[in-house]
């Protein structure tokens, strides 16, 4: 590995002092703001200590090198650890059988996992920060190995519950824009889930905007329809029965369109 040469380098705990790894991406080391260039090989084995702290080396060497005898994998670890910290960028500490990142580097996969605990355990969204932007970009996109697709689904998912919770906070308090805000944030990163798309009609009704809410569940029945040929859950279609109850019960005796949930569809009119 190497840094960038008009930065000074400093060995053990100084020269981790001021490192960042960050996975979410893509693999960058810095220094400050400075890249540290990591040879992709390396890049695996420093990437799964930070995702596996404190993981005893079988089970690293077994993950990083699956179809080698645990002799060759154990070896190559070693050899792997070795050239880690010959470099004094390197921001490793080994204890015993563990192989765990320096504790002063700071891993953004850890701001992405402490904001969700923060929000889980019912912090008051105001005061926690980036908690949209938290984990938006997928963790080593183009990997894939097998721990890093568990573990890039396993963030995916932290994330969109966390915002879920966000958005769930701010209807409650009657904040609806901060709530649309963070709805519309976990539909984008999956525009097929549901539990976004249900929030967002939830927050139009509580403001008042019938229009707004109706539309909202259109474009997912829709959406929902052409990707997957399913409907949207009695859920989140029984969110809308008092505002379209009436247009139902005034179209259902001479409706000859399709219907969803027990309403016409838009285009349908009575005659």
């Amino acid at each position: 590995m190497t840094a960038d040469p008009s930065r000074p380098t400093a060995g053990g705990s100084q020269a981790a002092a001021d490192i960042s790894l960050h996975l979410l991406g893509g693999f960058r080391l810095l220094r400050g703001s400075a890249p540290v260039v990591v040879p992709r090989g390396l890049q695996r084995v420093m990437a799964l200590i930070g995702l596996r702290p404190g993981a005893p080396r079988s089970q690293l060497a077994g993950l990083l090198w699956p179809d080698a005898s645990e002799e060759r994998a154990l070896s190559a670890l070693r050899t792997a650890l070795w050239r880690l910290r010959q470099d004094p960028c390197c921001p490793m500490t080994v204890a015993g059988d563990t192989v765990r990142l320096h504790p002063s580097v700071r891993l953004d996969v850890d701001d992405l996992v402490g904001t969700a605990a923060r929000v889980r355990d019912g912090a008051d969204v105001r005061t926690t920060a980036g908690a949209l932007a938290a984990g938006r970009h997928d963790l080593l996109p183009g990997w894939y190995d097998d721990w890093v697709l568990l573990e890039r689904e396993r963030l995916r998912q932290l994330r969109l519950h966390m915002l879920e919770q966000v958005a769930t906070q701010h209807l409650t308090a009657g904040r609806h824009g901060e709530a649309l805000q963070a709805a519309l944030e976990a539909m984008a990163a999956e525009p097929l889930r549901e539990t976004p798309h249900r929030l967002v009609v939830r927050i139009h009704l509580a403001e008042g905007n019938a229009f707004e809410a109706v539309h909202a569940f259109y474009v997912y029945r829709d959406l929902l329809r052409r990707e997957l040929r399913l409907e949207p859950s009695p859920a989140m279609s029984a969110l809308l029965d008092d505002t379209l109850g009436p247009i139902r019960a005034a179209t259902r005796p001479t409706s000859t369109g399709p219907e969803v949930g027990g309403w016409p569809s838009p285009a349908v009119r009575r005659t």
